[in-house]
Formats: structure tokens, C-alpha cells, sequence
């Protein structure tokens, strides 16, 4: 999924940020904006609005997760969103040899597993969902 552009909002009043430059990093989150905005349950919405800092289990080293999508609801409560390829969100299955391709996978998900780990950590400090939402 790396199809990338500038998101032209619709309805500028439920967008929180700068609606004038918003940008989808996949169709899915292009799709997903365009659902925030049709959708009466959600008052606002904002994408990379939110970034939490996060020690990376690949390298050790302190690194930014700029969160896809923050969602206000009707109901008071806020969820951050992150769009990801389902392969992605599990653990790559075990190979016999370790291909360059696997490894990558591996790298990947390690990856991804700090940023949630975190992203969970950080909702839950302020009442917050988090979720991971795939095709």
C-alpha cells in the first residue's frame, strides 16, 4: 500500500488541525477519512496529530509514532487509530531460512509491537481506545 496523497477535506468544521494539509499514506487511510467525515458518531477527527514517544525494540534507541487517526465520538470518547495490512499486525510465520524478506517482516513487526505497546500506555493514561484497524 504505498499510495500516498493529499486528503482534501469535505467538512473543514470536524477536522481538528490544519485541513488544508492532510495527507494518506494508503488507500485505506484515504478511505477511512472519508468515513470520519460522513459518519454523525464522529465530532472530530485529525490524522498525525498525535505523536508518542516510544524506545524501539529493533535498536534500543527513542523514536516518534505519529498516530494515523485521532477520533472524538459523540458519546465523549476518543480513540487513536492506526491502519495497518493485517500481515502486519501478527507475528511473521517461523521459516527454515532466514531470507532477507523474512527478516524484514521480523524487524517490522518488533517494530510495531513498541509503537502499540506504547500507544496502548499512552491512552490508557488519558481514558483513551486504542485501536489497530485492518482490511
Amino acid at each position: 500500500m504505498a499510495y500516498r496523497g493529499k486528503y482534501r477535506v469535505k467538512k473543514p468544521e470536524k477536522y481538528e488541525g490544519d485541513f488544508t494539509n492532510v495527507v494518506y499514506r494508503s488507500l485505506w487511510e484515504r478511505q477511512f477519512f472519508r468515513w470520519c467525515e460522513a459518519n454523525d458518531d464522529v465530532v472530530k477527527w485529525s490524522s498525525e496529530s498525535v505523536v508518542i514517544p516510544y524506545i524501539c525494540k529493533t535498536d534500543g534507541k527513542m523514536h516518534r509514532y505519529f498516530m494515523d487517526v485521532k477520533v472524538k465520538w459523540k458519546n465523549g470518547k476518543t480513540t487513536l487509530i492506526e491502519i495497518k495490512p493485517e500481515i502486519q499486525t501478527q507475528p511473521p510465520k517461523k521459516q527454515s531460512r532466514k531470507s532477507q524478506k523474512y527478516l524484514k517482516e521480523v524487524m517490522t513487526y518488533a517494530k510495531n509491537i513498541s509503537k502499540w505497546e506504547q500507544a496502548e500506555k499512552y491512552c490508557k493514561r488519558r481514558g483513551w481506545d486504542f485501536k489497530i484497524y485492518t482490511e
